[in-house]
């Protein structure tokens, strides 16, 4: 499962090996409370489990969303829709602003009515966008808790060695990047 994707940068971005389910949840995986009084060095393997299982950390928020789908597949449905419906509202509304308010000044009745279906609109899918919310926030909890307790193996620390000097550029290491989290050695 290593594939390279270029970025048009000088090095290409290659996808993190899967890791046997024996290195990840299983046999020879070594699972430990953080030190919760330090906060840097849990951070830190919080960041290299990231990197290190970031094709596992995948599938296994795939597959969380995929049960909660088969659980409650309308109301999944209905909160995508609901937060794709928001989003798209806020990007519309933030770059015509002008023209947003001179609908408003223009048709008042039609105004407080959108708002009115807006709200009730809201209001009716609010159950769903919770399922939906539940959909991505809990793989997102149950990688934290994975990243923060699986203890680093000696192939872990070399593969994040590998990522932090440049020499392979992954989707997980560019995103901690874009969140300006600094991968620090912590040997």
């Amino acid at each position: 499962m290593s594939g390279k994707v270029s970025t048009g940068m000088e090095s290409e971005v290659e996808f993190a090996a899967l890791r046997s389910l024996t290195d990840f949840m299983l046999e020879s995986a070594r699972f430990q409370l953080p030190n919760f009084k330090d906060p840097e060095r849990w951070m830190n393997r919080v960041n290299n489990n990231l990197l290190y299982y970031q094709s596992n950390y995948f599938i296994l928020a795939i597959l969380v969303f995929i049960i909660v789908g088969f659980l409650h597949p309308i109301q999944l449905l209905y909160g995508t829709l609901a937060i794709s419906i928001t989003f798209g509202l806020f990007v519309y509304i933030t770059n015509h602003q002008n023209s947003t308010v001179k609908f408003k000044r223009d048709h008042p009745l039609v105004s407080v009515c959108i708002v009115i279906f807006a709200g009730y609109f809201i209001v009716l899918l609010l159950d769903s966008v919770a399922v939906f919310f539940f959909g991505i926030a809990f793989p997102v909890l149950l990688i934290f808790i994975h990243a923060s307790m699986r203890l680093r193996n000696i192939k872990n620390k070399v593969a994040n060695k590998m990522e932090i000097i440049g020499l392979k550029r992954t989707p997980m290491g560019l995103f901690l990047d874009a969140l300006g989290q600094e991968q620090v050695s912590f040997m």
